[in-house]
């Protein structure tokens, strides 16, 4: 004996109804639903969509959910829920203003009796979601754009530079929309440097290369976060992060890795660094001129847990100012 499905309640024409908008992020997988969207589908006495290509279809044709392909207009849509019905309405991806402006005029003439209006979000973006779409913009400017679709890993390295720089600016001003900006044009460049490493015939690798292998970086170097070992202080982080740096690296010197394209300063703090932490005893070199008293300095500096450079740096924007001031 099969089962009778019992009837629903009749309609009632004085009730108004129920519009519910649901909508979904196109960042998260199709079918990923929260509970209440499919209570809401389910119960629905009408499922309308007016993009019959839209993601969500396959998945709800599945779960048994019927959809109606249709693209009413504000008065039609009202007249569908007369009697107290429940229409569940699924925008196309970039929405359906038509749609949703001539709701807001008739609820605003007046002379509407309107339905229940809802906005029930069917998924939320995760954080960082919105790093999906850089990827997706970046792809297509590197496809498509006349300039950016010829540029090279060595083309684009003096752009790397010139943002950290004003990155770092940005940082001393404090201004927060600048600081911002800038991270913005900083991962900017990351994301350019591994579309274009996508391409590479020999050693091609993507962004989920480059964002795996920091992961994986990040957990090894954080045995007090991701493992069983301790760590209470910030030189004792420091420790761990330098052992299991060292064990990655396997480097002949401490010197390995010390990038010597970087700013003189900088450079003599970070060798000063290497060689402090390694406990090693060097004196410096001897010598006449100017280059040999900075680095003394340098050196004595990055001992006192002064950067050089940025001491420096912080001086030479005074003296922009007075500069300006005399001026």
């Amino acid at each position: 004996m099969t089962a009778v499905e019992e009837p629903g309640p009749p309609d009632v024409p004085d009730l108004p109804g129920r519009i519910v908008l649901l909508t979904a992020s196109h960042r998260v997988a199709p079918g990923l639903l929260s509970w209440p969207a499919w209570e809401t589908l389910r119960a629905a006495d009408l499922v309308l969509c007016p993009d019959p290509g839209h993601p969500q279809l396959p998945y709800l044709r599945e779960a048994g959910v019927p959809v109606e392909i249709s693209a009413p207009d504000a008065q039609e849509l009202v007249e569908v829920c007369a009697g107290g019905r429940t229409v569940v309405v699924l925008p196309s991806g970039e929405g359906d203003s038509r749609l949703t402006d001539g709701l807001a005029r008739l609820a605003g003439s007046g002379r509407v009796r309107m339905p229940d209006l809802e906005l029930l979000p069917g998924s939320y973006d995760l954080p960082g979601a919105r790093l999906l779409d850089l990827v997706q913009v970046m792809d297509r400017i590197r496809r498509e754009c006349p300039w950016s679709s010829q540029q090279t890993h060595q083309g684009l390295a003096k752009y790397a530079l010139e943002e950290a720089y004003e990155l770092v600016e940005a940082v001393e001003e404090g201004d927060r929309d600048e600081l911002r900006e800038e991270l913005g044009d900083v991962l900017l460049q990351v994301v350019f440097h591994a579309r274009i490493a996508e391409e590479d015939g020999e050693e091609p690798f993507s962004i989920d290369d480059v964002a795996g292998g920091i992961v994986e970086k990040l957990i090894h170097r954080h045995p007090h976060v991701f493992g069983s070992e301790r760590a209470d202080t910030p030189e004792e982080v420091k420790e761990h992060w330098l052992r299991m740096k060292a064990v990655e690296k396997q480097r002949a010197s401490v010197t390995d890795g010390v990038p010597l394209g970087q700013p003189a300063l900088a450079l003599a703090a970070k060798l000063a660094s290497r060689a402090r932490t390694a406990g090693l005893s060097v004196p410096l070199p001897s010598g006449e001129g100017v280059g040999y008293r900075l680095l003394a300095l340098a050196v004595a500096a990055e001992a006192a847990g002064v950067d050089p450079e940025a001491a420096l740096r912080g001086a030479a924007r005074a003296y922009r100012v007075a500069i300006r001031a005399a001026e």
